[in-house]
């Protein structure tokens, strides 16, 4: 099934792409029980720069961050690694309408130097598979990096933000 030509694209916003062709929409046949990735964005905070961006590369390790980078599993490898914080964000929906479900941000250290970086793909899974099930997840995140991703986040689309859960709001202001 090709899910990029016309007929599969149901929407596309500012940078959050949801595309259709859910394979688990009750035919019961080929696909039935595969992870669906059409709700979920890849969103990368980079505290540094002050920057928030999408990039839906990353659902195939392959963003702009990413690219030319050989990933360790030893962070202490990567010294003087940049760190980004790649937070993976799945819209759900509440009476019909859309809000902020789910919210994990994983670590990523990239020295574009040297051409390495860190990230635990372990990890990575398993903070995709935890948004995609609604869990908020963002204790790790630095604070200026939790202030960034709600800005973004609200300036993208308040409605959306005013309904997902009191649980988001509080874990994005923690100190």
């Amino acid at each position: 099934m090709d899910l990029l030509n016309n007929k599969n694209l149901k929407k596309k916003t500012d940078g959050f792409t949801i595309l259709s062709g859910d394979s688990t929409d009750g035919h019961g046949g080929y696909g039935v029980g595969t992870l669906n990735l059409d709700n979920i964005t890849p969103v990368f905070v980079d505290p540094a720069e002050e920057e928030v961006f999408v990039d839906l590369g990353a659902l195939h390790a392959r963003s702009a961050v990413e690219k030319r980078i050989k990933f360790l599993k030893e962070k202490d490898k990567v010294p003087n690694g940049k760190l980004y914080w790649l937070v993976w964000v799945t819209i759900s929906t509440k009476e019909g309408k859309p809000y902020y479900g789910g919210v994990a941000g994983c670590e990523m250290l990239v020295d574009t130097e040297i051409r390495r970086g860190y990230k635990s793909m372990p990890e990575h899974v398993n903070k995709m598979d935890k948004s995609l099930k609604g869990k908020i997840l963002v204790d790790d995140m630095d604070k200026k990096s939790r202030v960034l991703l709600a800005e973004f986040l609200k300036n993208h689309n308040e409605d959306m933000w005013n309904r997902s859960e009191e649980e988001l709001h509080v874990a994005l202001a923690k100190d």
